[in-house]
């Protein structure tokens, strides 16, 4: 019989002799000859200075040994400290086997459920230690009874099954027994109650396998007692995991050994690693495109035992193994086979800044930081270019220490810490599509993005639904690539976007000029628009709370949670006169909170805190104004797109961009695709807008003005419900009040700036004021153009005017009604030597030119070509004169064959 291999974790509370059990195991199997101890600072897993000297585990380690002839264990040591519950984590990914430890004195502590909340996830096996059984006080049917209601009912005791390390028949044949381990699994209570079949120890393996049963072992590790029926129970019920033929493996882990060398730990979850295999790894350097991959060579498999090593020529699967000479590999990379990352559950909630020693080089400094992200991706170091400032994610104050020592032991750098913050994350309140366009000269890329809000605590997903025909899969492939590795940024305070899904459903690329990095930009900008367009919503970290107290104080901590914005449940009364209070509160309100209730409880007090995930933010507005955080200043993560407008790259403001946009995926927010009748609608609304155009040239003498603003009053509410129809509303900011009062600050700062022509006129200049769309509508080859592309139509009339502008004396202002969105402003560009003009939100060019020729003719001719017979009079009454629309055309005639002429 082959020996089975077994990867086993162990798990606990911080202070629940985590590594006094694993000394035991080591000491017992044979693996060491002395048992350490944690207070005597020479345990064999805590070797690094600042463990010995606080007496806890900081690093995962590892070590080899046998529990039996038929079964070698690789063991890792992992942190108990809440801190490092991160690189606790991780190692869950490769286990095979938990041991999850428990401390009679102190029970199932908020710890000890996350802990199991994260094995269940990662769907370990679990077997449950109780230790400190020799204490005095250690009630065993009260802690068994404690974890049967806060993990699992399926919990049994296996104390009696175990002897030494073989299995007790008779213990094993009790019918109570029997009974209790039948209930786990359905078909095997059916067949003991109706056939009296007994539940068999291949049962037995199979439910802890499958985690239907949670076996619970008690003992003491300092005394060795119980540590045998422990071994004893792995060797007999835990099973070696089958594996592929195909090599795969799963990262787990980056560090780095005493002389520098960087080391990838990972799990060989198929087939056989070779020293020198040569591995496909992504090009992380600068400036390489998405999924590209270079080949790295392994250059040793070292096995690990404590400090010291075993160098391999092959590793197997199963096997948990350190490379040397990958330089690219992260924790949570899939190898081989094995592709796509696995991504932490816990997240750090404290963002802090870091104080670097005086004279000091940021530059260097952001670099050996980013050396200890690799070990610690949670980290997420970064650096504001703006002002130099390196800030780090944490998870509390223990690591923080840790930190400060790791960067003067390996660089001889002395940090300090700034105060720290909250991390918060932000998230939209419904779906909504984003668009994003990156058109400078000769580049084109053009993505459509569904942002749909999805489940608290999911994270972020992608996906794509858009056809092949429309968009080539490799282009799809690639949006999606930059979606994984972007840091997005929400709207409302610059945080991290979570909670979201987002979807690729339409696109474009041009044959010639499409360059990878043109669909990077073209992403980050529809996902920057889509949160623009969406209502989004700040999200803050949340804590359960367990609060054990006397009940003499129990009033005051009520009151204290409902100050801190927090929530309680009823408070459970204990019969030895104390309280146990539960419930959630606000990160951000918590501070020290846990010395505060020291004090007042004289030291019979304490507080027990679980990360519970993110929720709406309890004070917002606040939150946001003292952000201060304008996303329309954001030039990383830019919410507008770039355009090809007459050779140059134009910017387009984030709620104009749609406008311009060259793909219509159909989507609407009542539904995927837009409805028939919204197509009928918008079909019926265009032939409606031409037939007014058109038929207000040709009879615009015959209107009043009351019936000419009826009309126009009328076709644009038609055009505001079937745009509001088909594409929803524009939505407000999620604190409307909040950016009104940025805006009007910012106003404050800045006098108010009045438009004016983009270059100085002396008082005896004459001005040509030129209604842009009526003479549009008055040409025939222009009317012709426009009922397919207005900008086509618009282009060329400015084109027309830039030859006329050329050879006439007069100023030529073309003046346009500018699109009608929210917060639009008057603006003018210069397009070679013709100043263009675009009025305002709600602003026509008929009321831009009346206003503009009664300030201009007080000191200068002012000539307005339009055939509108109202604009005419005011005109008239404002000291301008008139031009036809015929006549402004016969003049750009005689003008083209002046200059032909001349020629």
């Amino acid at each position: 019989m082959d020996k089975k291999h077994l990867n086993i974790g162990i798990y606990a509370h911080v202070d629940a002799g985590k590594t006094t059990l694993s000394e035991a195991l080591l000491f017992l199997s044979g693996a060491i000859r002395k048992s350490g101890r944690v207070d005597h600072g020479d345990t064999f897993f805590d070797t690094y200075s600042l463990e010995r000297s606080r007496g806890i585990t900081i690093f995962s380690k590892q070590a080899e040994l046998d529990f039996s002839e038929n079964t070698h264990v690789t063991l890792l040591d992992t942190p108990g400290h809440a801190d490092f519950a991160p690189e606790t984590e991780r190692t869950m990914k490769v286990l095979d086997v938990a041991v999850l430890v428990i401390s009679a004195a102190d029970g199932v502590t908020s710890q000890v459920q996350t802990l199991f909340g994260l094995l269940s996830h990662y769907e370990v096996p679990v077997v449950i230690f109780v230790n400190k059984m020799d204490q005095t006080g250690a009630d065993k049917e009260a802690v068994l009874a404690d974890i049967k209601k806060r993990l699992s009912p399926h919990s049994i005791d296996f104390s009696s099954i175990i002897k030494d390390q073989s299995v007790s028949e008779a213990a094993l044949s009790d019918d109570a027994f029997q009974e209790e381990i039948a209930v786990c699994d359905d078909a095997l209570l059916n067949a003991y109650l109706e056939e009296g079949t007994p539940v068999s120890l291949e049962d037995i393996s199979k439910l802890f396998t499958d985690r239907k049963v949670f076996p619970c072992l008690f003992g003491s590790a300092l005394k060795m007692e119980g540590i045998h029926e422990l071994m004893g129970f792995v060797d007999i019920f835990a099973k070696t995991p089958s594996y592929p033929s195909e090599f795969a493996a799963r990262v787990y882990k980056i560090s780095r050994d005493s002389s520098g060398t960087r080391l990838t730990w990972v799990k060989i979850m198929g087939g056989t690693l070779h020293v020198r295999d040569i591995l496909k790894m992504p090009d992380m350097s600068k400036g390489a495109a998405a999924g590209t991959m270079n080949d790295e060579k392994v250059d040793q498999i070292r096995v690990y035992f404590g400090e010291k090593y075993e160098l391999l020529q092959e590793a197997e699967a199963g096997r948990i193994v350190a490379i040397t000479g990958l330089n690219s590999s992260h924790a949570g990379q899939g190898l081989g086979s094995l592709e796509g990352d696995v991504t932490e559950i816990l997240q750090p909630i404290l963002s802090s800044r870091i104080i670097l020693p005086e004279g000091a080089d940021a530059f260097k400094v952001y670099g050996q930081l980013s050396e200890l992200s690799e070990e610690e991706p949670l980290l997420s170091v970064s650096k504001d270019d703006d002002t130099g400032e390196i800030s780090v994610q944490v998870m509390g104050q223990v690591q923080m220490e840790v930190l400060k020592h790791l960067c003067l032991e390996r660089f001889g750098l002395d940090i300090a810490f700034g105060p720290g913050s909250i991390v918060y994350r932000e998230t939209i309140k419904s779906t909504v599509e984003g668009v994003g366009h990156f058109e400078p000269l000769r580049h084109y890329a053009e993505v459509h993005l569904l942002l749909t809000p999805t489940e608290p605590g999911s994270g972020l997903s992608f996906d794509a639904d858009c056809p092949v025909d429309d968009l080539a899969i490799n282009w799809q492939n690639l949006i999606l690539s930059h979606l994984e590795e972007f840091k997005i940024r929400g709207v409302l305070t610059g945080s991290e976007i979570t909670d979201m899904k987002i979807t690729v459903i339409g696109g474009r690329s041009h044959l010639k000029h499409t360059e990878g990095g043109d669909f990077r930009e073209a992403t980050m900008r529809a996902v920057r628009q889509g949160l623009m367009m969406a209502e989004s919503i700040l999200l803050e970290p949340v804590f359960n709370f367990v609060i054990e107290l006397p009940s003499e104080n129990l009033g005051r901590a009520l009151s204290d949670i409902q100050k801190m914005n927090g929530t309680t449940n009823p408070p459970d009364m204990l019969p030895d006169g104390g309280a146990v209070l539960t419930g959630s509160v606000p990160a951000s309100e918590l501070s020290d909170y846990a010395s505060e209730l020291l004090s007042y409880t004289h030291g019979q007090g304490r507080i027990n805190l679980s990360l519970r995930g993110y929720e709406p933010c309890h004070n917002a507005e606040a939150v946001i104004e003292e952000k201060g955080y304008d996303p329309e200043r954001d030039i990383k993560q830019p919410t507008g797109s770039v355009f090809c407008s007459h050779g140059a790259g134009t910017l387009i403001s984030w709620n104009e961009v749609r406008n311009h946009m060259h793909v219509e995926t159909g989507w609407t927010p009542d539904g995927d695709q837009r409805s028939d009748a919204a197509e009928t609608d918008l079909s019926r609304l265009g032939e409606s807008l031409q037939s007014f155009r058109s038929e207000d040239v040709r009879k615009e003498a015959e209107l009043t003005y009351e019936e000419r603003t009826r009309a126009y009053n009328a076709t644009m509410q038609e055009l505001d419900s079937i745009f509001e129809k088909t594409y929803g509303p524009v939505k407000p900011r999620y604190d409307a009040k909040a950016d009104e009062e940025r805006k009007r600050l910012a106003a404050n700062k800045a006098p108010a700036k009045k438009y004016r022509a983009p270059k100085e006129y002396s008082p005896s200049d004459s001005y040509l004021l030129v209604d842009g769309y009526n003479i549009i509508y008055s040409n025939d080859e222009l009317r012709s153009l426009a009922e397919h592309d207005m900008k086509s139509a618009r282009d060329k009339l400015m084109d027309i005017l830039v030859n006329f502008q050329g050879y006439r004396s007069e100023i030529v202002i073309l003046v346009f009604d500018a699109y009608r969105v929210p917060g639009g402003t008057e603006h003018a560009i210069k397009y070679h030597n013709l100043d263009v003009v675009f009025t305002k939100e709600a602003e026509t060019a008929d009321q831009y030119i009346e206003r503009t020729a009664h300030e201009y003719s007080k000191k200068n001719r002012v000539t307005v070509a339009t055939s509108d017979a109202i604009e005419q009079v005011i005109i008239y009454g404002s000291g301008a004169t008139r031009m036809s629309a015929n006549d402004f055309w016969y003049e750009v005639r005689r003008t083209e064959e002046e200059i032909r002429e001349y020629l």
